[in-house]
């Protein structure tokens, strides 16, 4: 009889190793997985494709979880029950402090929920923060690697395309509030490492500065070099610092 393989990610479970590093593109998945040695397809299911292979004698496996909160919590559950113990995100972020520019590194210490999945999983008020262990590992990491860390609360937002939306708070209001920047997929990954006992966090690479101009169809660029560089940066930072600890 065949193995029964998680409904979503397409792996059984136990196959997944105690570290795991996940980002949104599936693409960037195959980037991050030449890091590692003898890295082998595990499994590739709608937008989850799961490679796993090895990094300073370490076991580590890169899950891509897609844009947005409701599909990327559905594969970190599905991870844990594979076998996950600690979950690092490696992703992009829009920028809500003045000074900063593409290419900088935000260490993720919490995140500000304005998410659907958010409110259906947890009750109202309940904070959405990453382990403080894994944060201190990453900031440190970061410096080893001669970068200067930011680190902070991140805001995490259904919304992606500035619009008329009345219920969404204005990007200016977070910036004064200290908030470092905007992504999507952050707070979910923090409640569920509270709920399912399990070590989150996260590094994100400014790919824009949101608060002189938001993000549209015709000024976003996925594709700067300098984002590419950082976010090589943050996957050799993070497998450096899973393979530490």
């Amino acid at each position: 009889m065949a193995e029964k393989l998680l409904p979503h990610i397409g792996l059984a479970k136990g196959s997944v190793s105690a570290d795991v590093l996940v980002c949104g593109d599936p693409a960037r998945a195959t980037r991050i997985a030449e890091r590692l040695d003898e890295a082998v397809l595990l499994g590739e299911k709608r937008e989850y494709r799961t490679f796993q292979g090895r990094f300073a004698d370490k076991t580590i496996t890169v899950t891509s979880h897609g844009i947005g909160a409701p599909g990327a919590a559905i594969a970190f559950e599905e991870l844990i029950a594979a076998g996950a113990q600690r979950i690092v995100r490696v992703g992009t972020c829009g920028g809500l402090q003045p000074d900063m520019r593409s290419g900088d590194l935000v260490v993720a210490t919490a995140a500000v929920d304005f998410t659907g999945y958010g409110r259906s999983a947890v009750p109202k008020g309940y904070p959405a923060v990453a382990d403080p262990e894994l944060a201190l590992a990453l900031r440190a990491a970061v410096k080893e690697h001669g970068r200067s860390p930011r680190s902070g609360i991140v805001f995490t937002s259904d919304i992606f395309y500035e619009g008329v939306y009345p219920a969404l708070p204005l990007y200016h209001t977070m910036s004064q509030a200290n908030v470092q920047a905007v992504e999507m997929e952050c707070a979910a990954l923090f409640i569920i490492g509270s709920l399912r006992s399990v070590q989150t966090g996260a590094i994100l690479v400014v790919d824009g500065n949101v608060l002189g101009e938001a993000e549209t169809m015709d000024t976003f660029d996925p594709d700067q070099t300098v984002v590419k560089t950082a976010v090589d940066d943050a996957t050799l930072i993070t497998l450096r610092a899973l393979a530490k600890s």
